[in-house]
């Protein structure tokens, strides 16, 4: 069996992950504010809004995970951050994507 203890896998470089990980968020949300402005949330894009969420959700997971300089192998901590934000990237897309007057439930 393998010893995965040597095996280190390198997205980026820590600075320049740990700098995407909080500029990207930022510009998400100003995008989310667009989005709402326009009202592009109640058309047929939801889908694709979705879609963009959870590609932004695994892209920033893996940055944070990178802070170190390393994604493989991470730090538990690192791993629990990157979940974390991915949770709460779901919440801010459920939430911008809600109507006034929808009944649904989050």
């Amino acid at each position: 069996m393998p010893d995965l203890s040597r095996i280190h896998f390198v997205v980026m470089d820590g600075p320049t992950a740990a700098t995407l990980a909080q500029v990207l968020p930022v510009l998400l949300l100003s995008l989310m504010v667009e989005v709402r402005r326009t009202r592009l949330h109640r058309s047929g894009v939801r889908r694709y809004v979705g879609l963009f969420f959870l590609l932004f959700g695994l892209i920033e997971t893996v940055l944070v995970l990178s802070i170190d300089g390393v994604f493989y192998p991470f730090q538990w901590a690192d791993l629990f951050a990157g979940l974390l934000i991915f949770g709460l990237i779901t919440i801010l897309y459920r939430l911008s994507v809600l109507d006034q007057n929808d009944d649904e439930e989050l």
